[in-house]
């Protein structure tokens, strides 16, 4: 399409009307990040919580999209860093994101960058050094590795080590391939058996998140009957059962 047949249809269609104030507004509330407690993380905090309390490591295993990494990131946001004056900070749980391909020098160094600790050049012993100094320095009892099947086939025994000499409660998180990656290796599987799925919504606990952000988030003024058993159908059949919705802005449940 040339310049002038692009200004003859724009002619003829004529100014697109700016958004109202008040619409704009709504709009941008709406793409605005919203959060609804779920009972299911209720239940993966508990969970947590108790290998914490226990120092027990475990994994935590689901589908992309259910909801993982902000059920984990939450918890550890529930457990706030403290500081005394001329003392390190006291970090009881640390959550980390890995790289693709993770080896034993980025595993440190990711580490060492979550607890506000400059990651020193050396080799790997020394870098591992460093970093299980800094872990007891900072009461760390609980680690968890999100995206964990990135991590290297050899990087997997620095984790063990970090479970088996430190005391620290470990927590692999990740989809499915976590599972085929660590079952390949005994000593890893055993060490990481206990496992929490965290799955798609269903039943009760979909109808009920979807009344809840429907209030909560759209709030529209005339109700949309949107947890009708018409309308659980419909949304459940477009969003598959995963908590998330993405009709009107995106909604992280």
């Amino acid at each position: 399409m040339t310049l002038k047949q692009a200004q003859a249809v724009a002619q003829e269609l004529g100014d697109i009307a700016l958004t109202d104030a008040k619409l704009q507004a709504e709009i941008q509330r709406l793409n605005r990040k919203s959060f609804v407690p779920l009972e299911q993380v209720k239940i993966l905090h508990d969970w947590l919580e108790g290998k914490r309390q226990a120092r027990q490591s475990g994994r935590v295993v689901g589908e992309s999209r259910t909801g993982k990494t902000m059920g984990c990131d939450a918890y550890t946001l529930r457990h706030k860093p403290k500081q005394e004056p001329g003392q390190p900070p006291t970090v009881s749980v640390a959550y980390i994101q890995i790289p693709q391909e993770c080896g034993a020098k980025e595993l440190f160094g990711v580490i060492l960058e979550h607890l506000k600790y400059q990651v020193t050049k050396g080799t790997v012993a020394e870098i591992r050094d460093r970093t299980f100094r800094v872990l007891k320095g900072c009461g760390v009892e609980m680690l968890i590795v999100d995206e964990a099947d990135r991590l290297k086939p050899k990087t997997f025994a620095e984790v063990c080590d970090i479970f088996d000499k430190l005391e620290i409660a470990v927590i692999l998180v990740g989809t499915d391939r976590l599972d085929a990656v660590i079952k390949r290796n005994e000593q890893v599987y055993n060490r990481f058996q206990a496992c929490h799925r965290f799955g798609k919504m269903s039943g009760e606990d979909f109808k009920r998140t979807v009344d809840i952000w429907e209030k909560k988030v759209l709030q529209l003024s005339v109700a949309s009957n949107l947890s009708s058993k018409t309308m659980l159908k419909t949304l459940g059949e477009a969003t598959l059962g995963y908590p998330c919705f993405v009709t009107l802005g995106e909604a992280n449940l």
